[in-house]
């Protein structure tokens, strides 16, 4: 199972006209460092860790979320999607949505971002053979207790109907009474 993982947004929120930007305590940020660093909850890598999908960067942060954030989290290097040139003007659909359908080549995947639409649901359902949650993060907040609760609500669905797959499928291997040799 994959999940792929924004970081603006879903990782540094943006802050909301109810209350001041959140700052947490963790590894300090080199000079050099993004200055929104400090809002990235360090608690966030062992929740999103504990979720057993492999983690892989969908951002434009590109390698410097495994420079930058991955440290702060307490995470390993991440595999991270290389985009392709953006061909053609804006659609409805979000330009990371044909790349993420098609690194998943099929694979089940989670897509956590802030700027996910119906558009990019109703795209990945026609074109993904496989199961897919394409989960939007309110950017004010970045990614909540509730959020984690939605993540792990899909997981245990689907991992729920697997073993009904499976028996499906050896069931449909059998040879009806009467038929064999």
């Amino acid at each position: 199972m994959l999940l792929f993982l924004d970081v603006d947004g879903p990782l540094i929120p943006f802050g909301a006209a109810d209350r001041a930007y959140p700052v947490f305590a963790g590894p300090a940020p080199a000079a050099a460092a993004h200055p929104l660093l400090a809002r990235v909850d360090p608690a966030l890598g062992p929740r999103l860790a504990a979720l057993g999908c492999e983690l892989v960067w969908a951002t434009t942060w590109m390698d410097d979320a495994n420079s930058c954030l991955a440290p702060r989290l307490g995470l390993p290097a991440l595999p991270v999607v290389e985009w392709p040139d953006e061909e053609g003007p804006p659609g409805l659909l979000h330009w990371k949505t044909r790349p993420l359908v098609a690194w998943a080549a099929g694979r089940p995947f989670i897509w956590v971002d802030d700027e996910i639409t119906e558009a990019d649901r109703a795209w990945t359902a026609v074109h993904h053979p496989g199961p897919a949650l394409l989960h939007r993060v309110d950017h004010r907040y970045g990614l909540t207790p509730a959020d984690f609760g939605t993540l792990e609500e899909w997981l245990g669905a689907l991992a729920r109907r697997a073993p009904a797959r499976r028996r499906r499928t050896v069931r449909r291997r059998r040879t009806p009474r009467g038929a064999g040799p």
